[in-house]
């Protein structure tokens, strides 16, 4: 049976012991590590969130203590009171490995069964059991840290915006539905039977409303959702740490934001960001990086060939520049040698999923390769060379396509592939910069149709309104995106704030007055009341979290995440409910997918 805590407190976290508590009486509480029998001596290694103390038994410990320590196991949950003692067999690897707990009294205060992995600073396990078993897994020393930090991360951003004057206001969670960007998660009504609420993909429009509602200045730590496909750095719920400002214009927005930025790593990395942060152009960003958000750590820039295949006999070539779009590539410095043609092959076939129908390549190693130079003349092959700066030993790859998103796309992931398997990443030093002027369309083939590529209360340019209706394809928005090392941190942008602009730019996506009506009429008849000019912009919590701590995987900073197919193996969830509860909702399911 489980002992209890009747008449003893914790006195002290296990990882804050020190040789200052020497002599001292401490009372420590926490899950052992190990437990190791020397046949006169028994130690065991109590940890908490704090970290890692030694307990000692050995001959003036008493028989009844002795043996209770003698039966504990791994996971086993432990109230400790003893002597803070100097150890005799130091380990300096650990904070407190220069003293013990010589233990007075020892209480078992719950059992457990042999854990499915044992719990270890760094462990090996699959995924899929860690995610299971999460709660064994979060006892692990380096996600308490990474959830540590993000509490951590909270609380700066409290701070700071209190310091500047933002006033916190949390908005609804049950929303009416806009569609127009991902799907929403839909939540029906028990009151109104088929209508449906829908969960907040962002506090967009509420925090407009609260600009013209005068608050001036707000701020939120707010919980998102959306339905779409995850990847290594996207949950389908996720936090943003979320402001909006009035009166402002973009050089306010983005002076307040690298304020942020610079204070969280400041706290959390002790590193000083130097401000303010470099800018490139959306367009100067694709041209030279083939990404809107680029990682700087390395170069492998982009080179458009394009002006120097014009008349080319290549069809794969002529055939792209026929279409309107472009043949650019990428120098690889002096690693000739080190990628064989299978390798290479290898990439061929993985660039396709970025849309890219094949990578011409040459390698100049000590026998040269290529291709495609044999359907070039020599004069064009030798500009090609000559354009990339193409040295013996480097590796020249080209992308052609009718698209110029796919020559992009293709490239921006081939630069990154690259750096990481030749080590070119410069890890030392965190690289911050924004992209600004993003275009305020981008076409949906599969809509047909213009969409907001930020959402369609971006404003644009003051100097491109007269191409809203003309040429919405060549019109810039007031958009900014935070990037670090080849992640968007966040983004926001100045918003429409004159209802004419926001008619014409739901007319620029294709909805009819009546649709926008329908839609957005409640922010529509609000703007009539004097919204007043204001911009703001919103971080992805887990996001900065990844770049701060250098994980690879946005589930390692969050407590309880989903895998790819929005499941959480731990609870189950999303789960059958009972027929009652569809029934009160007026929900039917399709034949065969009946609630068993």
């Amino acid at each position: 049976m489980a002992e209890t805590m009747t008449g003893l407190k914790r006195t002290h976290y296990c990882g804050t012991l020190r040789p200052e508590h020497i002599g001292q009486e401490v009372v420590v509480c926490g899950w052992v590590q190990r437990q190791r029998d020397l046949g006169q001596l028994i130690f065991i290694d109590l940890r908490d969130r704090t970290g890692i103390v030694q307990l000692a038994f050995d001959e003036g410990t008493s028989r009844d203590i002795f043996q209770k320590a003698f039966a504990v196991r791994a996971e086993f949950v432990l109230l400790a009171r003893g002597l803070v003692r100097e150890r005799t067999s130091k380990n300096m690897e650990i904070p407190t490995g220069e003293i013990e707990v010589e233990v007075q009294e020892l209480r078992v205060l719950a059992k457990a069964e042999t854990p499915p992995f044992e719990v270890l600073e760094d462990s090996n396990v699959k995924e899929d059991t860690r995610l299971k078993y999460r709660y064994l897994d979060l006892r692990r020393p380096n996600l308490q840290r990474n959830i540590i930090a993000r509490h951590k991360l909270v609380k700066i951003a409290h701070d700071y915006f209190d310091r500047h004057g933002f006033i916190e206001i949390e908005t609804p969670d049950l929303i009416a539905s806009t569609p127009e960007g991902a799907r929403d998660y839909l939540v029906p009504s028990r009151v109104f039977p088929g209508s449906f609420f829908a969960l907040p993909q962002s506090p967009q429009l509420y925090k407009q409303l609260l600009m013209l509602s005068g608050f001036d200045r707000y701020m939120q730590v707010a919980r998102c959702f959306r339905d779409e496909d995850l990847r290594a750095d996207r949950q389908p719920e996720f936090t943003q740490i979320d402001f909006e400002m009035s009166f402002v214009d973009q050089e306010d927005v983005m002076a307040i934001g690298e304020g942020f930025i610079q204070e969280a790593y400041r706290e959390i990395c002790g590193v000083e960001i130097p401000l303010p942060l470099p800018r490139l152009t959306w367009d100067e960003a694709m041209r030279r990086f083939g990404s809107d958000k680029p990682d700087l750590r390395f170069g492998l820039e982009l080179t458009d060939v394009s002006g120097l295949l014009q008349g080319t006999g290549f069809k794969v070539f002529a055939g792209a520049l026929a279409e309107g779009g472009s043949v650019r590539g990428i120098c690889l410095k002096g690693e000739a040698e080190k990628l064989s043609r299978k390798e290479i092959d290898k990439l061929q076939e993985w660039i396709k999923a970025y849309g890219a129908k094949g990578l011409a390549w040459t390698r100049l190693a000590e026998k040269e390769t290529s291709s495609y130079e044999k359907f070039l003349t020599q004069e064009e092959s030798a500009a090609i060379r000559a354009a990339m700066g193409a040295e013996p030993g480097d590796v020249l790859f080209l992308v052609a396509d009718g698209d110029n998103s796919v020559v992009f796309a293709s490239l921006g992931a081939l630069r990154c592939e690259l750096a990481r398997r030749f080590d070119l990443i410069d890890a030392s030093r965190p690289c911050l910069l924004w992209v600004t002027d993003f275009p305020q369309f981008e076409y949906s083939k599969e809509e047909d149709r213009y969409v907001a590529m930020h959402h369609p209360f971006t404003a644009p340019r003051d100097e491109d309104l007269d191409k809203l209706e003309s040429d919405p394809g060549h019109v810039y928005a007031k958009a900014y995106d935070m990037v670090a090392n080849g992640y968007e941190l966040g983004g926001g942008s100045i918003r429409i704030n004159d209802p004419e602009v926001q008619e014409r730019m739901f007319q620029a996506l294709g909805f009819t007055p009546e649709q926008a009506q329908a839609r957005f009429g409640f922010l529509l008849n609000a703007f009539r009341y004097g919204a007043p000019p204001h911009g703001g912009m919103a971080w992805g919590l887990e996001r900065i979290m990844m770049v701060l701590l250098g994980v690879d995987n946005i589930r390692d900073v969050v407590a309880f995440p989903k895998v790819a197919s929005s499941a959480e193996p731990m609870s189950g969830a999303p789960g059958r409910v009972d027929p009652k509860q569809l029934a009160e909702l007026g929900i039917a399911l399709l034949p065969g997918e009946e609630n068993t």
